[in-house]
């Protein structure tokens, strides 16, 4: 019975954490069922998305310094969309008049999506993290991996080895989180993983509803390949790495 109340309890954290990706999912499936008259599909999302920001911000369910940390991954995610889309990595086919070269204003809310999923779990479900790594070498690690998004089309792609280090780096590193009171440990590479997946359970959803369109997608949906868990992992990993430097740093101005 304990056990039923713990997993209810999490599910309910997970669910007010995941509020904004929710609504994204949402609008994906409805806009692509339902045309809005003198309103192209892509500005709609955006329209829904800055509403949804502001309301999370008027109800409290979200903080002005977990705002901030959103802004920089919808930057962050943005100049990454304008280099993948330029390389012909994936595509938005779709009309909008809220476009830079190619890339509706609108993607870089899927990153931010991310992070206030990261930021309101963190806080949920009082994270806590031991045995964390020096601060200087994980933020080289996370300047590194985002680096490595940009570079391997032009030099070697250094993923794998980038993932050797990690294991390396974060072998000994594991999160703490509360439910009702009680604590529940897990390694933080484990963690990693599941949310990879996870996530890549969501662009699967995501390129089905027309969010955006990979080059083998142009003729009919298809499921995304598995090795893309490899660049969502990479992903998470410097998500997370941002979020827990900026914890960090907070926590050391209190102190």
């Amino acid at each position: 019975m304990n056990f039923l109340k713990n997993l209810l309890a999490f599910a309910y954290h997970q669910a007010l954490s995941c509020i904004f990706p929710l609504v994204i999912f949402l609008t994906l499936a409805l806009s692509k069922f339902i045309s809005i008259p003198f309103l192209h599909r892509y500005d709609f999302i955006l329209l829904i998305c800055i509403l949804t920001q502001i309301l999370l911000l008027v109800t409290k369910i979200e903080t002005i310094d977990e705002l901030k940390v959103i802004c920089v991954f919808h930057v962050i995610g943005l100049l990454l969309e304008l280099f993948k889309v330029h390389t012909g990595s994936w595509s938005y086919p779709e009309k909008a008049w809220t476009k830079i070269y190619d890339v509706p204003l609108y993607s870089g809310f899927m990153y931010a999506s991310v992070a206030s999923y990261m930021c309101q779990a963190w806080r949920r479900l009082d994270i806590k993290l031991y045995h964390w790594p020096p601060f200087a070498i994980v933020s080289i690690l996370g300047f590194s991996i985002y680096l490595n998004f940009f570079t391997d089309h032009y030099i070697m792609d250094f993923r794998w080895i980038i993932k050797c280090f990690i294991i390396i780096l974060f072998f000994k590193t594991y999160v703490t989180f509360k439910i009702r009171n009680n604590v529940f440990k897990m390694p933080l590479v484990l963690s990693f993983l599941l949310i990879g997946f996870f996530i890549w359970v969501a662009e699967n959803i995501s390129t089905f509803f027309g969010a955006w369109q990979y080059p083998n997608q142009s003729n009919g949906w298809h499921l995304v390949h598995l090795g893309k868990i490899s660049s969502w992992l990479l992903l998470v990993i410097v998500s997370f790495i941002a979020v827990a430097q900026l914890k960090h740093v907070k926590a050391r101005k209190k102190s």
